[in-house]
This record gives structure tokens, sequence and C-alpha cells, in this order.
């Protein structure tokens, strides 16, 4: 998933997005902490793909903040 992809989807569907991800998250550390074969691969997609919705999250935040001021 690439940066391009996320800020074409809305807000609700990044925050959905956001939230899908900490889960996979979430179960790939237990699976490590339990003995499993979480895949060193999968554990870093996750987490890059994490930081890239919370960069577009934090963009539109900003740019709003500043149309804010604007007006």
């Amino acid at each position: 998933m690439s940066a391009r992809e996320l800020r074409q989807k809305s807000g609700e569907e990044l925050v959905g997005q956001l939230l899908e991800l900490r889960r996979e998250q979430f179960n790939l550390r237990v699976q490590r902490a339990t003995g499993g074969e979480a895949k060193a691969d999968q554990v870093a997609r996750v987490r890059h793909d994490i930081a890239r919705v919370k960069t577009v999250l934090r963009e539109r935040e900003l740019a709003q903040q500043a149309a804010g001021t604007k007006a």
C-alpha cells in the first residue's frame, strides 16, 4: 500500500485501515511471544503501513487547521 493510494481514501476508511493494521500487529506480536513463526518482514511491513496511514491522517489534520486559520 502506498501513500498515494491512502490519500485517495476517506478519513473513515483510513481510521478503519489503521484499526485493522493495529489488530494485525497485535496478532503478530502474540504469535511471536507464544513461540509461533512470525515473519520479520510481516512485522516490518505492518509497522510501516501504520506509519503511512498515520502520516496521511496527520497531513489532513494540518491542512484543516491551516484552512481554519486562513478563513
